[in-house]
């Protein structure tokens, strides 16, 4: 077996798992399971005289269980992302006046984020001020219009 395939299987596992992991850490038995071991921590607590030993059982479990929950959840996370991502490239990308240019856009800077949520402040503006409901203005023309408004700005403190 080449080692491509032994490590697209290792993949395939582990992803396997970690859907399993998923679905079961955020289902109702998971839940009650996670109850009663608490309860039956809390009521061995007499028969154990409340000891150092008792209360460090129930610690080292909580915190292993948490270290590896952070991670199965930011994998969850990442992948729902991800397919979220996909889904809303495709919207754009079917819609014929849709801007590519949105296409990707979780991998800009978050100054670059912060323009285009410039532009599209800009454009919500011009919406609003539109008769037609139906009237549709591109990024380009807020990028006119924010340029138009920089340049008055300029224009206007310059006088003073």
């Amino acid at each position: 077996m080449t080692k491509s395939k032994t490590h697209s299987k290792k993949n395939n596992f582990f992803e396997k798992f970690a859907n399993a992991a998923t679905k079961f850490t955020g289902s109702s038995i998971a839940f009650i399971s996670a109850t009663v071991i608490v309860i039956v921590w809390a009521a061995s607590g007499p028969l154990f005289n409340y000891s150092e030993t008792w209360q460090l059982v129930i610690n080292t479990g909580t915190t292993i269980i948490t270290f590896l929950m952070v991670f199965l959840i930011q994998k969850a996370q990442n992948k729902d992302s991800k397919a979220i991502q996909l889904k809303l490239n495709e919207l754009i990308a079917a819609h014929e006046k849709a801007s590519n240019r949105m296409v990707d856009i979780e991998d800009l800077s978050e100054k670059e984020l912060d323009q285009l949520h410039k532009f599209y402040v800009t454009l919500s503006i011009l919406a609003k001020k539109e008769a037609d409901i139906h009237c549709s203005h591109s990024i380009d023309i807020a990028n006119e219009l924010n340029q138009f408004k920089l340049e008055t700005n300029k224009h206007f403190k310059k006088q003073k």
